[in-house]
């Protein structure tokens, strides 16, 4: 039995919900790396990093190759990294809006306060 496209929609959000599975994202942008790498770039412990690759992995949104010793982590897709761009188009949009609020509500306390006097 399917679930339904929200849950699963959910679910791929969840999955980006981890600080350490987003900036493995944002560095694979540049291409394929290898885990020592990721880790010379993400202040983390080997476990930890493992811990969120495979999550990342199990999610589809990462894939992983081994020559030898060396494992080698990229995107599964270029829509992950258009996500993540749609994500941060987002969080600058809101940003700013609340930036906008900001000088606004400064500005009606600076006239109120003026009114005080």
């Amino acid at each position: 039995m399917s679930v339904p496209l929200y849950q699963a929609k959910a679910e791929l959000f969840r999955t980006l919900g981890h600080p350490v599975r987003i900036r493995v994202l944002e560095l694979l942008q540049d291409g394929p790396k290898p885990v020592r790498d990721l880790l010379a770039a993400i202040d983390v412990e080997a476990s930890n990093l493992s811990q969120q690759l495979a999550v990342l992995r199990r999610a589809g949104m990462v894939t992983s190759h081994r020559e030898g010793p060396l494992v080698t982590y990229a995107l599964s897709t270029p829509d992950v990294a258009d996500l993540l761009a749609a994500g941060r188009r987002i969080l600058g949009a809101v940003l700013t809006d609340r930036d906008a609020l900001l000088v606004e509500l400064r500005g009606d306390q600076q006239r109120d306060a003026g009114r005080d006097r």
